[in-house]
């Protein structure tokens, strides 16, 4: 008997694991079974995980629908991880409580540095692994060191081809192949949900701004979360949208969507908050696009803006990604690929003219402004997850750094691993000599 179990920690990522299954990337199983994770600050404040309208049709593709978070109580998902000791008497206890027997167990998460994903591939060990990428931080490296009891077990990284002809770095160190998700299964799913979603009390083709975890994942105060989308709303209105949709982030409470609603009034257009006010349980920003055809999507790093572009045409601009850019830290924050592809690929708000003539992303254009630009992004956060990146890293810096891509860097990061930009070529090799830096490090440690 074989069991394959699907993690799952957004209504996204269920979608994308949906549009899976029914493109068949996923070998028969006797069962099937939906661990829902919330990894939200406060999951009990958060929306429920089957609240979305439609949710009941993406669970008739599996069998049973588990809460990872109430198996693991009062443990935090996102923060528990077993000690190595307790794995086996974890296992036993899940094969017990999810009536697992002797099965063999498949696993797909995301993200396979969290906890969550961790956790599961350490309890229920010896299957095999695909990991999907549900989020724009799959195109760059993996965010630390996994294991190699895990991951050699990851046969694959199933993404979707928001960025043509782009393949994710992620888990690339273990030999794992990236498998593009079928577009049409993707959006197959996405228009279920929306016909499945009640009728919006608001007028088709508005300028749709996306609200962004930014003030709660700590990497911007709250008042500059604040200032950048009160920017979104400047910024839509000077290109002469009058109707504006704002779409919180639905872990991300917003305190001051009424200021938001002001500042479009004193502009001379109106705002409205899609809220629980205004329906009964959140919805995907792509039923939106589906339903209302916006006019414009605006937003800062996150994935939706890809997916606006790519799956259904729809014109984007991104804005505040400069301040991120500046303000991520450390280095290595999975965010700076996102801030990056978005920075890099398209317009800014208030670029009027780029924002007018743009066409979605194809093949060549993400080659030209991510393909280099990326691998040196990426051995900059991993240099030793990712060490093959470095003749790449090299390539790109020499050849494209300037005053436009500095913005991607930061001086004392690269001069720390020795690559050109900061450390003149000729003493480049000698930063790389291993015994200097032992002896510097020896040196320093005194």
């Amino acid at each position: 008997m074989t069991t394959q179990i699907f993690v799952a920690s957004t209504p996204y990522g269920t979608a994308v694991l949906a549009a899976a299954l029914d493109a068949n990337c996923f070998d028969d199983a006797d069962r099937r079974i939906l661990l829902l994770c919330d990894t939200s600050t406060i999951p009990e404040a958060a929306p429920p995980a089957g609240s979305m309208p439609g949710s009941g049709l993406l669970r008739t593709r599996f069998d049973e629908v588990l809460s990872w978070n109430d198996t693991i109580c009062p443990q935090h998902p996102a923060e528990w991880t077993p000690r190595a000791d307790d794995a086996p008497l974890w296992e036993r206890h899940l094969r017990r409580a999810w009536h697992l027997g002797d099965d063999d167990v498949e696993l797909a998460f995301a993200s396979p540095h969290t906890a969550p994903a961790q956790a599961l591939a350490q309890i229920l060990g010896g299957g095999t692994i695909t990991v999907y990428v549900d989020d724009l931080a799959g195109y760059g490296p993996t965010g630390s060191k996994i294991p190699p009891l895990i991951g050699t077990r990851v046969g694959r990284v199933l993404h979707q081809d928001l960025l043509p002809g782009l393949r994710p770095l992620l888990l690339a160190e273990f030999g794992a192949e990236p498998v593009p998700l079928p577009t049409d299964a993707l959006l197959k799913v996405f228009a279920e949900l929306a016909d499945a979603a009640p009728e919006f009390p608001f007028p088709d083709g508005p300028a749709l701004l996306l609200g962004e975890r930014l003030a709660e994942s700590g990497l911007l105060s709250p008042a500059e979360a604040r200032e950048l989308h009160l920017r979104m709303v400047r910024g839509t209105v000077a290109l002469g949208h009058t109707r504006l949709l704002f779409v919180p982030h639905p872990h991300a409470p917003v305190t001051w969507s009424a200021a938001l609603a002001r500042e479009a009034t004193r502009l001379g257009a109106e705002l409205t908050v899609l809220d629980s006010g205004s329906l009964t349980a959140p919805v995907l920003p792509e039923v939106l696009y589906r339903r209302m055809r916006p006019a414009l999507v605006v937003g800062c790093a996150a994935t939706e803006l890809l997916t606006a572009a790519t799956l259904y045409e729809l014109p984007v601009a991104r804005t505040g990604t400069g301040t991120l850019l500046e303000r991520l830290t450390p280095y290595e924050n999975t965010y700076r690929v996102p801030v990056t592809i978005t920075d890099a690929l398209l317009p800014e708000l208030t670029d009027a003219a780029a924002v007018a003539c743009q066409k979605p992303p194809t093949e060549a254009a993400v080659a030209r402004k991510l393909d280099g630009l990326l691998h040196a992004v990426g051995f900059s956060m991993q240099p030793r997850v990712r060490p093959d990146l470095r003749p790449a890293a090299e390539r790109y810096l020499s050849e494209h750094l300037d005053g436009r891509t500095w913005r991607y860097f930061k001086r004392r990061r690269l001069a720390s691993l020795a690559l050109p930009g900061v450390v003149p070529p000729r003493l480049a090799s000698i930063r790389r000599n291993p015994t200097l830096r032992r002896l510097a490090r020896r040196v320093r440690g005194r």
